[in-house]
């Protein structure tokens, strides 16, 4: 593993030089352009991991180098922020905002994954390790779920009501539609309104999905209606990595995202009113979309974390 974590640090290094020697911005939010200067701090990090990974490969995991391991981990975590988002525009046919961002995106999120599994690698296992029968999460597990869950339905409603025409917090369905078209929106997207169907919506319903398979038994072994995989074991990346991008991306921006909208509800600061007719109205949207997200985000981090544990063939008891 340490090996396959090294290839990776030698190509982000790389890929941080050549956006900081040519001028290339790694960070694009909202058409506004970062300093380039970012590719120093990415080439900083990959130029770190190569010598770490090649130590601990050659002595072994000391404490320090697993401490400096996760500490990358979370770097590249960070730097990985935002990957879901551009799946979720790739998905529906439309051009991310920079190719090179989520192309950062993308190296960072394998990087997390890589550091976390050379950091854990001296506690795998042997191949002779029994699996864990599967089980359903505890049950403050499962309530968390169940928080996730309602916290969409308000969200879902609301994506739903525009996109059967009705109007909420002051604009229309037809004048949503047209600040979708203004902003870009694929015609798959637009196809999907036209039926009175919100790809968001759609997209938390299959987050949901994703959210009870990590605390259900179905989310260890295939289902019934799962025809020819029935009965077999589920692989655990399978759930794991859309869970570990969610939770990565949509947990802090919630999070962060409902601080800021609790300082603009207390008058601390302003919040514009963007594509809506008063700040009152952004602000009652913000608060349906950010609290989702936040609840959703943090249940999903419990929730993957209860599968790890449960589905990780070591000997002990399951959290």
């Amino acid at each position: 593993m340490s090996g396959v974590t090294m290839f990776w640090a030698a190509v982000y290094t790389a890929f941080g030089l050549a956006c900081a020697l040519s001028g290339t911005p790694l960070l694009s939010l909202g058409g506004h352009q970062g300093s380039s200067a970012l590719g120093w701090a990415v080439a900083a990090g990959g130029a770190l991991a190569a010598p770490v990974c090649g130590v601990a490969a050659r002595y072994g995991l000391r404490p320090i180098l697993r401490a400096l391991l996760w500490v990358l981990c979370g770097l590249a975590g960070m730097a990985a922020f935002g990957l879901l988002m551009d799946m979720i525009t790739l998905m529906f046919g439309q051009a991310v905002e920079s190719w090179t961002s989520a192309a950062n995106h993308a190296l960072a999120a394998a990087g997390m994954l890589l550091l976390a599994a050379t950091a854990r690698s001296d506690h795998r296992p042997s191949t002779a390790a029994p699996l864990r029968a599967h089980s359903a999460a505890s049950g403050p597990v499962q309530l968390a779920a169940c928080v996730g869950t309602v916290a969409f339905l308000p969200y879902a409603m609301m994506k739903l009501v525009w996109a059967s025409g009705g109007t909420f917090a002051g604009v229309s369905g037809k004048e949503m539609r047209a600040i979708s078209e203004r902003n870009g929106a694929s015609g798959i997207w637009l196809t999907l309104e036209s039926w009175g169907l919100d790809a968001t919506a759609l997209l938390a319903a299959l987050g949901v999905f994703l959210l009870w398979g990590l605390v259900r038994p179905w989310g260890q072994i295939f289902p019934r209606w799962t025809l020819f995989l029935h009965g077999r074991r589920v692989p655990r990346w399978l759930p794991l990595t859309p869970a570990l991008i969610g939770a990565a991306t949509l947990a802090p921006y919630g999070v962060l995202g409902v601080g800021y909208l609790a300082l603009a509800t207390a008058g601390v600061v302003t919040i514009r009113r963007g594509d809506f007719h008063s700040s009152g109205d952004a602000l009652l949207v913000g608060w349906i979309g950010l609290a989702a997200f936040a609840a959703y985000g943090i249940a999903l981090v419990i929730a993957a974390r209860s599968y790890w544990l449960r589905t990780t063939p070591v000997h002990g008891d399951a959290q």
